[in-house]
């Protein structure tokens, strides 16, 4: 029991995992362990298979190769790594709020009969802060509004228009700190394209400045779960 309670301090889990145990049957920590040793320059982070020219690893204590065969530096593969594993759960987090932002939209254009709006308050408390207009307006244009205001988030082109979903619910300062780092983003499925497109062999090998590029996706994440999260409640009740 002592080796079960520290793979999880809760008694329901620790209870399944020796649960498991006794029926044989394998778990994320049977799958962990029958791993071990694990990869050290893939625990670093420093190792790169972007390219065809990998796969590439860089020794960290400075004996072996100090760069990738494209000339990119330990730095800069840390940094692309981080930044598609970003992109990969901004894609995941924002392609639920876009399928919850298709859903209210068909909700209110009368398209989906078997869903409907569970909270109304929340539809209108959410339209008031992205700055729509709510007076004299019915329930499903106010739906409508808010699903066409939402999915502007995935195909904006202006860059000098951020995200409503950033500008609404963080504080002035966020804002001000956002802009000066260049980091604010205009279009969550743009800056998804762009950390893949920056990561890729032969274009941004400056590791601050694709980590910034990771900042602005991740704000992009934060956004699609914000739409996810709003929507939801308006959706199925908050």
């Amino acid at each position: 029991m002592a080796e079960t309670n520290r793979k999880s301090i809760d008694p329901a889990s620790a209870y399944l995992i020796e649960r498991a145990a006794q029926c044989g049957v394998e778990t994320t920590w049977d799958r962990y362990e029958g791993m071990l040793p694990q990869c050290g320059f893939g625990e670093l982070g420093v190792c790169c298979k972007i390219c065809l020219e990998g796969p590439c690893r860089i020794d960290p204590f400075g004996e072996g190769a100090k760069t990738g065969i494209c000339g990119i530096s330990a730095d800069a593969i840390v940094a692309r790594n981080l930044d598609r594993a970003i992109a990969a759960g901004t894609a995941s987090h924002s392609d639920h709020a876009r399928h919850m932002a298709l859903t209210l939209l068909a909700v209110g254009q009368g398209k989906a009969p078997d869903y409907q709006i569970k909270d109304e308050a929340k539809l209108r408390q959410v339209a008031q802060r992205i700055g729509l207009k709510i007076d004299g307006k019915d329930t499903p244009t106010l739906a409508r509004e808010v699903a066409e205001a939402a999915l502007q988030e995935f195909s904006r082109q202006d860059y000098q228009v951020p995200l409503t979903w950033i500008t609404s619910t963080v504080t002035a300062g966020r804002i001000e700190s956002f802009n000066k780092l260049g980091v604010m983003p205009h279009n969550i499925d743009a800056n998804v394209s762009e950390i893949m497109h920056r990561t890729t062999r032969g274009n941004d090998a400056d590791a601050v400045n694709l980590l910034l590029g990771g900042v602005k996706c991740g704000l992009c994440d934060y956004a699609g779960c914000h739409i996810a999260t709003d929507l939801g409640d308006i959706l199925f009740g908050t």
